[in-house]
């Protein structure tokens, strides 16, 4: 069922008044592949703009806070836990997990997701000049608990 629609069809946004409050917590991910000397230049530092995971990270977070101002219809949260984490997967692979946490009405799946996401873009914008062939893919929600529809976690 789509809630965000009235029943004339219209967007709204989903009242969640008579929403218990349940812990709730989103986890989502991302993938960066670039080419391997920008992932080497990454982890040893040598980056001219800084610390590039660590402005990623902060991004990731900024953006979990700012998601009810980005995506139509979702509800303004307080967030009581915004963790993001970025490793080098591989020779050529960031992965970026990014965990949600509240207790409320509503999930934090858009969250996460947005998170994870501008994290991934943020590591795109600081390294660009570069590589301009990185490629964002596989952003996703792995596991979600809490609320009505229970506990989600992905498959493989």
């Amino acid at each position: 069922m789509l809630t965000h629609l009235d029943s004339q069809g219209r967007a709204n946004m989903v009242d969640v008044t008579e929403k218990a409050v349940t812990a709730r917590e989103a986890i989502a991910e991302a993938r960066v592949r670039m080419l391997p000397s920008t992932l080497r230049m990454i982890v040893d530092g040598q980056h001219p703009k800084g610390d590039v995971f660590a402005v990623a990270r902060i991004a990731g977070i900024q953006a979990a806070k700012k998601t009810s101002d980005l995506i139509p219809l979702c509800h303004p949260l307080m967030l009581t836990s915004v963790k993001v984490e970025l490793v080098a997967e591989d020779e050529q692979t960031v992965h970026i997990t990014a965990r949600c946490k509240l207790a409320g009405q509503t999930g934090v799946e858009m969250e996460a997701l947005t998170a994870a996401s501008v994290a991934a873009l943020t590591l795109y914008d600081m390294c660009k000049a570069v590589d301009k062939g990185m490629v964002i893919e596989q952003v996703r929600l792995l596991e979600k608990t809490g609320g009505k529809s229970g506990h989600y976690k992905v498959q493989g």
